[in-house]
């Protein structure tokens, strides 16, 4: 077997193959054996002609197809180590020769990764923002959490307000007609909420228990309703209940309600370290973030196009899942959006360009740099997984990952130690 590399220019190599005459005899003889059975010859039973008789009957070549997918892969994947190359999509495959007695010839053609011209990427200038906590940030957290211990109590003796909730029936008209859709029993509705068409829940405010209220609005121009864009539109409403919210006290009872403290002071703390820890990553990645863009910048790559479009691919699956997680569909996103995926796709196409030339560039960096991940630190990553995974036995959880799940751990370990490089070797202000 061996292998020449015709041309390599514009991301692209042409390889030319040569499998000898024995290996694609096996390769033949393997094709045979696997589809002998198919073949009814006169005089022999289905599937016990020699091999020669189906080749009388049917062609010499009747059995090249299955031995050229027989022998091709590895012939390829060996040319591929040979020369060095880093495939980025599949190849395509000519037959150059294949004949009874001599060697089989193929050629492959594929894109691949293209080659990064590095800046200078030493010294990079990068603004490294701090965001201190304040006493406010601490209460805001606090108000959150008295937030979600809040209880809805009922009143009767005033009118309702902002930041009430009110049970009302109401029925939708638009001239005399009542309309499909705005007609409801028992909504509850926080008056300032905004859930409501803009103007609604405002003339609610006032209203007492058992007030009948005529609610007039102007249905927005772009509306998702057509037969109710731009028009006037009143609502007949019965106030039925109102409710207001009582937050829980902030004293050490309320700690101990929410939290694993005795005290309030104590869960003051503990919500000041954590806002403190989550200042600091954001400080961290906002740092690396400007690092990484600006040695990107520097840095010079003709990315292939098939690239571009695994990127995207990847992108519209992330989006996607997001979707799925909010109990929605992308065609339905879409479709309300009032857009096509292509039009997702071209807007998603500037982004994924950048991503696949920051990770191109990160990794050039780390070829340059001879960064590689060491046992100790793949031992630690897989660690971290098997925790993740509730997993007690880590030796048999790392012999439970495959080739490319290993490779995905030791590549995203290069790319911390290459971000931490670039950082540490930064002009930081």
């Amino acid at each position: 077997m061996g292998s020449k590399v015709e041309k390599i220019e514009n991301n692209t190599a042409a390889l030319e193959i040569e499998v000898s005459e024995e290996q694609f005899e096996r390769g033949v003889n393997k094709a045979y054996k696997k589809n002998a059975g198919r073949f009814s010859i006169p005089g022999f039973r289905k599937g016990k002609a020699p091999r020669f008789i189906i080749e009388r009957h049917y062609g010499e070549g009747i059995f090249y197809e299955d031995a050229i997918n027989e022998v091709c892969p590895d012939a390829y994947e060996a040319a591929v180590e040979e020369h060095n190359l880093q495939p980025v999509d599949k190849p395509e495959i000519d037959i150059v020769q294949i004949e009874k007695g001599k060697p089989f010839i193929f050629k492959a053609v594929v894109t691949v990764k293209p080659e990064v011209v590095l800046g200078d990427y030493n010294g990079i200038e990068a603004e490294k923002r701090e965001y201190p906590v304040t006493d406010e940030d601490v209460q805001k957290e606090l108000d959150s959490m008295r937030e979600s211990g809040a209880r809805m109590i009922t009143v009767e003796e005033r009118p309702a307000k902002k930041d009430d909730m009110v049970i009302i029936d109401y029925k939708g008209f638009v001239g005399e007609e009542q309309f499909e859709g705005g007609t409801a029993e028992n909504q509850s509705l926080v008056i300032g909420s905004g859930r409501f068409i803009e103007g609604f829940e405002d003339q609610l405010a006032g209203a007492k228990v058992g007030d009948s209220v005529t609610v007039k609005v102007n249905f927005p121009e772009d509306y998702h309703a057509e037969q109710l864009a731009g028009k006037e539109a009143e609502f007949h409403v019965d106030v039925k209940e109102i409710k207001e919210k009582e937050l829980p006290v902030l004293d050490d009872e309320f700690a101990k309600d929410v939290s694993e403290f005795d005290t309030l002071d104590e869960l003051k703390k503990d919500i000041r370290t954590k806002l403190e820890e989550k200042s600091e990553q954001r400080t961290k990645n906002e740092l690396e973030n400007e690092v990484i863009k600006k040695v990107t910048a520097l840095s010079e790559v003709d990315i292939p196009d098939v690239m571009k479009e695994k990127q995207i691919d990847a992108m519209v699956r992330d989006f996607e899942m997001q979707l799925m997680y909010q109990g929605l569909r992308l065609e339905d996103y879409l479709n309300h959006m009032g857009n096509s995926a292509e039009d997702l796709r071209n807007n998603l196409a500037k982004d994924a360009e950048e991503r696949v030339k920051t990770q191109l560039t990160l990794e050039k960096v780390a070829k340059t740099e001879g960064i590689t991940e060491t046992e100790e630190e793949l031992d630690q990553e897989i660690e971290k997984l098997a925790k993740q995974y509730k997993q007690e036995d880590i030796g048999k959880f790392k012999k439970s990952l495959g080739e490319d799940e290993l490779n995905y751990i030791k590549d995203s370990i290069i790319i911390r130690k290459t971000i931490d490089l670039l950082v540490e070797r930064s002009d930081i202000k």
